[in-house]
């Protein structure tokens, strides 16, 4: 019996590990169907993407709202991790501030829908807003002030204001094909510059 116990663990250990594969891999095909086809696309298309049944798809979320939420966290998750990235290996903060901003924006795009989504939970939804604040603000405060000690942008705009404003820029990007945040983004980066001296 004994002989027999190590096998049993391992199996499940293996089991808990693909278990966890299989919830990456639908929380990324998920954020890439819910940009082309907003966060109502059919769960059918996700799994698909990913290369799981739909009962693997069922075990991981069981409802559309778990697996928005999941999406979402996830998406926070990502973005906040890649600003440290960005500025131990960018040429210069400012250069990484830029990179995170793109990054932002795509988080932006992928999570257009998630009030309708959430709308019959405004917990959840409160809750949500409040995870993003908390990991995304801390990190976008950190590339600002290292652009702000090298000299590369003026240290009047606190990161709250800069996501406020970049959120607002990509108002409607959902709805209008003809839009793109991005030029609109790139204009309100470059007034952060301080001006060159001659």
């Amino acid at each position: 019996m004994t002989e027999s116990s190590p096998p049993r663990g391992g199996s499940a250990a293996s089991k808990r590990k693909d278990a966890r594969r299989n919830q990456q891999t639908l929380l990324d095909a998920a954020a890439a169907v819910f940009v082309t086809s907003g966060v109502d696309a059919p769960v059918r298309e996700i799994a698909a993407k990913a290369g799981v049944g739909l009962g693997t798809f069922y075990r991981h979320f069981p409802t559309r709202a778990d697996l928005v939420i999941a999406v979402y966290r996830h998406q926070v998750d990502t973005c906040a991790e890649a600003g440290p990235a960005l500025l131990a290996n960018g040429p210069t903060p400012f250069a990484a501030l830029e990179r995170w901003v793109d990054h932002f924006v795509d988080f932006l795009v992928t999570k257009h829908g998630l009030a309708a989504a959430m709308q019959a939970d405004g917990s959840g939804f409160d809750a949500l807003h409040a995870y993003f604040i908390d990991r995304l603000v801390p990190v976008c405060t950190q590339l600002l002030d290292a652009a702000v000690a090298a000299g590369e942008i003026r240290p009047d705009l606190d990161a709250y204001h800069l996501m406020r404003g970049i959120g607002n820029l990509c108002i409607g990007t959902d709805s209008d094909p003809r839009y793109d945040a991005r030029p609109l983004v790139a204009l309100l980066l470059a007034g952060l510059r301080r001006p060159h001296r001659t």
